[in-house]
């Protein structure tokens, strides 16, 4: 999949008459390295551990590129902060997100896309996209919340 979004980027690239640099193979194969829902500041962090002389705004720029050029997705999270993930035309997931750690789990289930297609038809709607992002807490918060209840508060402990 990796190989396929270098390929589509490699295509616009082309297209666009961009003509091809080492920093901007440098940020596409850390962003494609990732793997998650990453911002640019973490990306330029990521990038400038091993390669200083690469700018914040060549990644800002280089990730408006990527989502150009359709292997990236821009989403803001309730924290307002711009999120990108990889995809590629016709790949779709929707998202669970950690309203306490930010944790952005993906899903997919054909029975929600049936319904959504479904109500799109009720009300008369061709359906072009959709983004669904449930918001909740995670089990692992969930879990520090049940034992931060469980422990004793120290001025409890003094009575």
């Amino acid at each position: 999949m990796i190989d396929q979004k270098k390929e589509v980027f490699e295509q616009y690239a082309r297209q666009k008459n961009l003509r091809s640099t080492r920093q901007r193979d440098i940020i596409l194969d850390t962003f494609l390295a990732a793997g998650h829902h990453t911002s640019a500041e973490e990306l330029y962090i990521r990038i400038r551990e091993q390669h200083p002389s690469i700018g914040q705004a060549t990644v800002y720029r280089t990730l408006k590129l990527f989502v150009d050029a359709g292997i990236a997705r821009e989403m803001i999270i309730h924290d307002g902060q711009m999120r990108y993930e990889q995809q590629l035309a016709g790949e779709h997931h929707d998202h669970l997100i950690c309203s306490r750690c930010d944790r952005i789990v993906e899903f997919e289930n054909d029975a929600i896309e049936e319904l959504q297609k479904q109500i799109a038809d009720t009300y008369g709607f061709i359906m072009t996209h959709h983004t669904m992002d449930l918001y909740g807490i995670c089990p692992t918060c969930r879990a520090e919340s049940r034992s931060n209840e469980r422990t004793p508060k120290s001025s409890e402990m003094n009575r």
